[in-house]
């Protein structure tokens, strides 16, 4: 549990200073790194939602 909790803070802090610079400077490649590292993260998030359905279902399965 703790290492997917820890990559997907690590994931979203290391998009920071890319928001920032989209947002505030209007940087276009910032703006092309903040929409694959969202991207990363809506793939990591599926994966993590598998996992804990995977999960659910065998201590399900096992009660």
């Amino acid at each position: 549990m703790d290492n997917n909790f820890s990559k997907l803070k690590d994931l979203v802090l290391s998009l920071e200073s890319d928001f920032e610079k989209f947002y505030e400077k209007n940087n276009a490649a910032a703006g092309t790194r903040v929409r694959k590292g969202m991207q990363d993260l809506k793939n990591m998030a599926q994966d993590i939602r598998k996992e804990v359905q995977d999960i659910k279902n065998s201590t399900a399965d096992n009660a």
